[in-house]
Parts: C-alpha cells; sequence; structure tokens
C-alpha cells in the first residue's frame, strides 16, 4: 500500500509531464506561403515541491494522521526561430539590442560570413 505523500507526488509529477514535452521547447515548424519555415525555440523552467506529514498525536484513529500538499510553477519563454529560406538556415534570436560593442560584433559575425560566402562562391562561379 503506497503512502498519501507518494500519491501526492506522482499526481504533481505526471501534472508536470503532461505540461512539458519536446514540442514544447522546439515548436512546431511554420511554414509561410513564400516558403520560409520558422521553427520557434523557447527556453522552459519548472519546479515542483510536495510536502507531508505523519504525527502522533491525540487522534485515535491513524488514518487520520496525514496532511500534505504540493504546488508546481513553470516558466516558458520564447528564445529564438531557427528560419530556413532558399537553403539557407539562421537562427533568429528574440532579445534585447545588443549593449555592448562585443555584443554587436557577435551578432554581425553571421552576416559578415553569409557575405563572404555569397562572394566566395560567386568568384568561383566566375572563375569557372
Amino acid at each position: 500500500m503506497s503512502h498519501p505523500i507518494e500519491d501526492l507526488m506522482s499526481t504533481t509529477m505526471a501534472k508536470i509531464r503532461d505540461m512539458v514535452d519536446a514540442n514544447t521547447i522546439i515548436g512546431t515548424p511554420i511554414t509561410a506561403a513564400d516558403g520560409v519555415t520558422l521553427i520557434p525555440i523557447s527556453k522552459l523552467s519548472f519546479g515542483f515541491a510536495s510536502g507531508g506529514s505523519d504525527m502522533k498525536g491525540k487522534a485515535s484513529n491513524e488514518q487520520q494522521l496525514f496532511g500534505g500538499g504540493s504546488g508546481a510553477g513553470v516558466h516558458l519563454s520564447p528564445v529564438a526561430f531557427v528560419v530556413i529560406s532558399n537553403g539557407t538556415v539562421r537562427i533568429l534570436p528574440i532579445a534585447p539590442p545588443p549593449s555592448t560593442t562585443v555584443d554587436r560584433v557577435i551578432d554581425i559575425v553571421p552576416d559578415v560570413m553569409d557575405r563572404i560566402k555569397k562572394f566566395l562562391d560567386e568568384r568561383k562561379e566566375e572563375q569557372e
């Protein structure tokens, strides 16, 4: 026979399992009419607590001794989108604008790399 606290914890964990699955973090792809595909990416934080008590006292029936409680919290926040367009894959972060020069440089590196790749591809085609 299971203890009531075990039942309480099992119920709490089952409810969290219902709320959290892979589709919560990596969302369902969305395809626009122009062929661009967006995949939402989210950050998920959750926690739970469960507790109980059995205290012997003046109660004549030991079945009345249990007292318990449980709780859970979930925080889901969007982080980025994976953008698939014309054979290229990019990550479009959802974040506040960069505040320092280093942050700005880190933000433009992917664009610079794409431009360099495009330039090199065009030169290669010209040479052929």
